[in-house]
């Protein structure tokens, strides 16, 4: 065990991943997460426009891109941006994102530091 993370540090850390998975934000994007990857449709529609655009920009990179193609795509992203599960997983994820930003930023006032920015260096040069 690391001595830096005592017991006590440990327990604190428990709850606040228990609170931080009980909250309504975290819920609401499992569940439409759970959603996405059940729904045979919008995952197609997902991979589809995955596909889609890797092979338009490898064709963008030989400037062999066709107007149809191009067609092809709006076309394909319209129906992702359109498809209610899509719309769902993304509102909640971005939901999600907002929720730990705010949780980011009441815990670096508690510490007096942007603690996320200061965890991201890995030196100090």
């Amino acid at each position: 065990m690391n001595p830096i993370f005592t017991p006590s540090l440990r327990e604190v850390t428990q709850a606040l991943i228990g609170n931080l998975r009980a909250s309504e934000a975290f819920v609401r994007y499992q569940l439409a997460q759970e959603t996405l990857n059940t729904d045979s449709g919008a995952r197609s529609l997902l991979e589809q426009l995955s596909k889609t655009q890797a092979s338009l920009r490898q064709k963008q990179a030989s400037g062999s891109v066709t107007q149809a193609e191009i067609e092809a795509l709006r076309t394909l992203q319209e129906q992702v941006q359109s498809n209610r599960v899509i719309i769902e997983y993304a509102q909640a994820q971005q939901e999600a994102v907002t929720f730990l930003r705010e949780i980011n930023a009441q815990i670096s006032q508690l510490l007096g530091i942007d603690f996320a920015a200061f965890a991201k260096r890995s030196s100090c040069c």
